[in-house]
């Protein structure tokens, strides 16, 4: 019986982990605790209920996320949003859940429009044929899902594009940003800003992405991009602006 209770607590440790660390990124990253505002170990455990070695766990992630700093005889220390990382899939994950969603929404695409026309374009250079294939193929599935209105299998899909026009690039910065992008892609989904079905343009310009790239046509390819990124925004504000998603 002592082992099995053991093998229980061992299952359990990683959900209380994850429950807690998404419990209190989301409070910081919305706002519920302040900058400044210090959190101790000791009223963290009594309110979740959980072992220290659990809490000291999620307090060093936050700390590694800048999100807050530990100080001798004061507890963790929230800190401001300047210095969070805010490339981090987690910290945009609550930041999206929060209630400043519309601004990270806003600030993630115009990351996507500075970065990803030259990520299209460098794929175009650069991408393998099996890439350039596989990019074909999953442009051509999308337009299948969307049109179907299937968002959930449309999103697994659309990620997975995007995906291997970062990795296709050959340029390791705009690669390390994949998870990053899969992030807000997702979040578009998850919040109700994503029309269902997605809009024909949407679909016939990640057809031209695809073809520009297989074709090896930098320029169109940026162009392709630039268009469908802008037209990302266009639609996010559209949407945003009747109320969709907002809690």
């Amino acid at each position: 019986m002592g082992e099995a209770n053991r093998d229980t607590a061992r299952a359990a440790a990683p959900v209380l982990h994850d429950r807690v660390l998404d419990t209190l990124g989301l409070e910081i990253t919305s706002g519920q605790h302040t900058p400044g505002a210090a959190l101790t170990l000791e009223r963290l455990q009594q309110r979740f209920g959980v072992s220290r070695t659990v809490m000291r766990e999620v307090m060093r992630i936050l700390e590694a996320l800048n999100l807050v700093q530990s100080r001798r005889r004061v507890g963790l220390v929230v800190q401001p949003p300047a210095g969070w990382r805010v490339l981090d899939p987690r910290v945009i994950r609550w930041r999206l859940d929060g209630p400043g969603r519309a601004d990270q929404l806003r600030t993630l695409t115009e990351l996507r429009i500075a970065v990803e026309p030259l990520a299209a374009a460098n794929a175009a250079r650069h991408a393998t044929t099996a890439d350039r294939d596989r990019l074909s193929a999953l442009a051509a599935r999308m337009r299948q899902l969307g049109e179907a209105g299937e968002l959930e299998a449309f999103l697994d899909v659309d990620v997975e594009f995007h995906a291997l026009l970062l990795r296709g690039c050959r340029n390791e910065m705009f690669t390390a940003l994949t998870d990053v992008i899969a992030e807000v892609l997702a979040g578009r989904t998850e919040h109700g800003l994503m029309p269902r079905p997605p809009r024909p343009l949407a679909l016939d310009l990640h057809d031209r992405v695809a073809g520009c790239v297989a074709a090896g046509d930098a320029k169109g390819a940026e162009a392709a991009m630039r268009e469908l990124v802008e037209e990302v925004r266009e639609a996010i504000s559209a949407t945003a602006s009747c109320g969709a998603g907002v809690r």
